[in-house]
């Protein structure tokens, strides 16, 4: 399910990003390479959620406050 949601958001997104950016500079709004860049996006951020650690880290010794 995470893959999906992440893969509609970074649609979403990007394509969004896409469209505001080529209004901006006066070009006109390829919805092809917004899909593309989307997924590409999509697999980068499943590639960070991968190498990131997902165990917190050890408590220190000591007094605490």
């Amino acid at each position: 399910m995470q893959y999906i949601v992440t893969f509609f958001w970074s649609f979403l997104l990007v394509s969004m990003l896409n469209y505001v950016v080529s209004s901006v500079l006066n070009v006109p709004f390829d919805f092809q390479l917004g899909a593309i860049v989307s997924v590409v996006f999509a697999i980068l951020v499943f590639i960070v959620a991968a190498v990131i650690p997902s165990e917190s880290t050890p408590e220190t010794g000591g007094s605490e406050a």
